[in-house]
């Protein structure tokens, strides 16, 4: 048995760890996206590569990482002193910008150096090389998309490997910043280290290592309890994309859950073949979005760790958009496919507990690249940035209205950030009025984020629901649709939500985004 008050103890202690790798991570970046929206995550890992905690940083991260630390630990031979960075997709990671950093922890003092456990954090770069400015262009193949990086030794024996670093700064369109922010992770990862010692010092390897499978135990017996609280029985849902950035065509996607006592089976079968573009989602991702859903179900202050998908089957057939075979384009699957995945898997499941699931929310999260030459600041510049919506309906309260929703968890970059960092004015930055769904508790609103280029750049947008509104439920009405325009010489032109296209200096970009699904009939 394990001592209540310890196990609470412990499970603050290991997310402490996480919390403050991320804080190290944000102070030392370089790039706006990691310094000021904070799109990276920190996990802490036991020696068998189960994640034990992880800060409160991005679901759609969190919920891969131990596929990546197992690739790691498939692939690499492992030593102390050593980090593994990786980015590729079909082995270990999510998309190409988000890369993944590996760092083992290996007890002092032990002959043979004895491994306790990993510590790991993965951070979107605004730049991994590929096509276009931000690597998440409207690609057919993986190749497109930036430089793929397999689990390799970045560091080894203590040792930067420069050779693998110079081959990094040679692919990307900003190697300063690139090399600033990867220097951050170095920095993050070795913190983790550092504090996950110091428990072990305190406590004792032993103690430690049993409050890490008491943790795990507690977070599958939690879930445990709320699929024994759901009803049992079979519950389907389908949604659709709308579409892909090339053919045009919806994708669907599909799912049942089965609930049968204390377990779960999640099939996606049905859904739709591996598309053309750039939505497909490798199987990492598929399974963070099951993990967020029913974590989130549960509602109590429990770690989020891999004990959470214990009493839970994932069946995602190869070859689909949600478990796509390389040489796939992935970018977008890994932000706006993730979103539609718990689009569905919500839908499915509000019909075993009504009471506790909200409305779609804005099923997007409206990504915005832009890159080029900064004539200001006579440098190279690549900027991304998500843009939040509302927030779906409940059963007791309205959605949130211009917040980040579900599989993202960023802040946004404040205007005067963004002016001070790029080439851009920003004219205009509000709440989108009336874009929540109407009901008895309204859907929340979306956001009017309109930028003006001060020079010439590409542009690539990748968003979603501007074809098929965020649904409503129990009678509440769907969430507005979101727009992309561009003004040009006082021209308004209505761009697709998945385009890539030359912007010039005067030219106005506003990217409108969805508002989120009522809930229920009538008004209050």
């Amino acid at each position: 048995m394990h001592d209540p008050i310890l196990l609470e103890v412990f499970k603050n202690r290991f997310a402490s760890i996480a919390e403050e790798m991320g804080e190290a991570l944000r102070r030392a970046a370089f790039s706006p996206n990691i310094k000021e929206r904070l799109d990276f995550s920190c996990a802490v890992f036991d020696r068998e590569g189960r994640m034990v905690a992880q800060a409160a940083h991005i679901p759609v991260h969190l919920g891969a990482m131990p596929i990546s630390v197992a690739a790691a630990l498939a692939q690499v031979d492992i030593q102390p002193g050593d980090v593994v960075l990786l980015n590729d997709p079909f082995r270990g990671g999510s998309h190409l910008p988000d890369l993944t950093m590996v760092t083992p922890v290996f007890l002092p003092d032990t002959h043979p150096p004895a491994r306790f456990g990993f510590v790991a954090s993965r951070a979107h770069h605004a730049d991994v090389g590929g096509m276009s400015p931000g690597s998440m262009p409207l690609a057919r193949e993986i190749y497109q998309e930036g430089l793929v990086i397999p689990p390799l030794k970045l560091v080894a024996g203590g040792q930067v490997n420069q050779a693998v670093w110079d081959l990094l700064m040679a692919n990307v369109r900003t190697p300063d910043e690139r090399a600033g922010d990867l220097q951050a992770q170095l920095a993050a990862n070795r913190r983790g280290v550092t504090r996950l010692l110091e428990v072990v010092s305190r406590y004792g390897a032993g103690q430690v290592q049993t409050y890490m499978d008491g943790l795990l135990a507690y977070a599958e017996r939690m879930t445990r309890r709320l699929l024994v609280d759901l009803p049992d029985g079979e519950y389907r849902f389908a949604d659709v994309m709308d579409d892909d950035g090339l053919t045009g065509t919806p994708v669907k996607i599909a799912v049942t859950v089965t609930i049968r006592e204390d377990e779960a089976v999640v099939d996606f079968s049905g859904t739709d073949p591996q598309a053309q573009g750039s939505i497909n989602t490798v199987y990492a991702v598929t399974l963070s979005a099951v993990l967020y859903v029913f974590r989130a179900l549960i509602g109590l202050d429990i770690p989020a760790n891999s004990g959470c998908l214990a009493p839970i089957r994932v069946v995602a057939p190869e070859g689909t958009v949600v478990n796509a075979r390389p040489p796939a384009a992935v970018a977008g699957g890994n932000v706006e496919t993730s979103q539609r995945i718990v689009d569905v898997l919500l839908g499915a499941l509000a019909q075993a507990a009504p009471d506790r699931v909200p409305a779609a929310s804005q099923g997007t999260m409206n990504n915005l690249m832009i890159g080029g030459w900064d004539p200001i600041r006579r440098r190279p510049f690549t900027y991304y940035e998500t843009i939040g919506g509302g927030m779906g309906a409940g059963p007791d309260a309205p959605g949130a209205d211009a917040i980040q929703c579900h599989m993202t968890n960023t802040l946004n970059t404040p205007v005067e950030a963004l002016e001070y960092a790029y080439p851009f004015r920003v004219r205009q930055y509000a709440v989108r009025p009336d874009s929540g769904g109407a009901g008895r508790h309204r859907g929340g609103n979306g956001i009017i984020r309109e930028i003006e280029l001060l020079t010439d750049c590409q542009a690539t947008l990748l968003t979603e629901r501007r074809r098929f509104a965020p649904y409503g439920l129990a009678g509440g009405q769907p969430g507005r649709r979101g727009r992309n325009v561009l003004a040009r010489n006082g021209q308004e032109t209505v761009l697709p939500g998945k385009t890539s296209l030359p912007l010039y200096a005067g030219d106005i970009l506003r990217i409108e985004t969805p508002g989120g699904g009522g809930w229920g009939e009538g008004e209050l």
